[in-house]
């Protein structure tokens, strides 16, 4: 069992990581398309067509493919203000909710956002001012939700195997 999960681990890492580099590169990508649209603006009066959207679009892909690696470098703020006083086998406990808990959010916010990816789709949405379609955005963000799922499966087995260790 425990070889499994180390493969898993190690599985969930590297797409974390992989994730991680995409929103590194569409974060380079936003930075450099605020500095020439800014230096557009002051220097030549003449800003970059839609550079607004494509930064919004940049956000939604820096956010979405971060999330995992987020937890896998334990990134995310929690508070243990309570918990951090209890037995151990408690807190295994507590973060196995947790951890089952935060499995199923990103299990429907993965389903919904395909879902609704698909309707964008279909109705061909698009941006205003560039015409760029909505529906890929939107399938990137339920994907990235499936690594932040696996991540919190290897933290909720690890958990329950924490809590039920005698």
């Amino acid at each position: 069992m425990r070889d499994i999960l180390d493969r898993l681990e190690r599985f969930t890492n590297l797409i974390s990581k992989w994730l991680n580099w995409v929103a590194g590169i569409g974060l380079v990508g936003m930075l450099a398309l605020i500095v020439a649209d800014v230096i557009g603006i002051k220097l030549f009066k003449n800003p970059i067509p839609g550079a607004i959207e494509t930064v919004a679009f940049l956000g939604v892909v820096i956010t979405a493919f971060a999330i995992a690696y987020t937890h896998v470098v334990r990134g995310h703020i929690q508070v243990e203000f309570f918990v951090m006083r209890l037995p151990e086998r408690i807190k295994a406990i507590i973060a196995s909710f947790v951890f089952l808990l935060g499995i199923i959010l990103f299990a429907v916010l993965a389903w919904r956002s395909y879902e609704y990816g698909m309707v964008l789709q279909r109705t061909g949405e698009v941006s205003m001012t560039q015409g760029i379609p909505f529906y890929p955005f939107v399938h990137a963000v339920a994907f990235s939700c499936i690594p932040v799922c696996l991540v919190l499966l290897v933290e909720l087995i690890k958990s329950v195997l924490k809590a039920v260790k005698r």
